[in-house]
């Protein structure tokens, strides 16, 4: 899942960020509210985290403006006012969630896995396929009931794979989705964490349920029996 931050303050920023990209986000900082802006019309995340007070545009107004222009990105709104009016103005800017700091850890990461849940794809709680069942809030994925040992970026592959579940998913999208920013993820590395998924969730003997689609990128296998 990529995900967007919006905040200038550096430390918490840097904070959020790594958090969320150990648990396998790929994440992007944006420090002030009109890159913030630019970011979210050019490019395709999955959700944002806005802070409220930033240079350049507030965030209730970025919150607007990208409402204005017909997104439906899911917006985590954060903010040190904790007054009930700017709760209000928040929330009437579109924002779908709004937590006042300070905030626990736990607690955001729990409200943007809602988030993501009830985001545009409306996904299910839990995204199954033939014998496959992933359940993000959880961070749990079972094969035929037996639970699999994935990494936060194999369960973070694996999981954009199965929201897309009917389309062919390209290498740079996935790159895009999982890796985000960092400059030291190619195709290569996409090919790598596929090939290990596989030794995983697949049967001895039996076709992969991850296909290769060639000089393009990956799909579900529609028969995954």
């Amino acid at each position: 899942m990529r995900v967007l931050i919006v905040e200038d303050d550096e430390l918490l920023a840097t904070s959020l960020g790594r958090g969320l990209s150990a648990e396998g986000y790929a994440v992007e900082v944006a420090a002030d509210g009109i890159d913030g802006l630019h970011r979210a019309r050019e490019f395709d995340y999955d959700a944002m985290i806005l802070d409220v007070l930033l240079p350049g545009l507030n965030g209730v107004r970025v919150c607007a403006q990208l409402r204005a222009d017909g997104r439906d990105l899911p917006v985590l709104m954060l903010t040190a006012r904790d007054g009930t009016a700017d709760h209000v103005a928040g929330l009437d800017a579109g924002a779908d969630d709004y937590l006042a700091k300070p905030f626990t850890y736990p607690v955001l990461l729990a409200r943007l896995r809602a988030l993501l849940r009830r985001g545009p794809a409306r996904l299910p709680p839990v995204l199954a396929h033939g014998p496959l069942r992933l359940d993000p809030a959880r961070h749990r994925c079972a094969r035929d009931g037996a639970e699999l040992d994935l990494t936060p970026r194999e369960f973070a592959v694996l999981r954009y794979l199965l929201a897309h579940r009917e389309a062919t998913v390209a290498k740079q999208e996935l790159l895009d989705h999982v890796w985000g920013d960092n400059d030291a993820a190619d195709h290569n590395v996409v090919q790598v964490y596929v090939s290990s998924l596989r030794r995983k969730i697949d049967t001895d003997g039996q076709p992969s349920l991850i296909e290769t689609v060639r000089g393009v990128g990956y799909r579900m296998r529609e028969d995954p029996c």
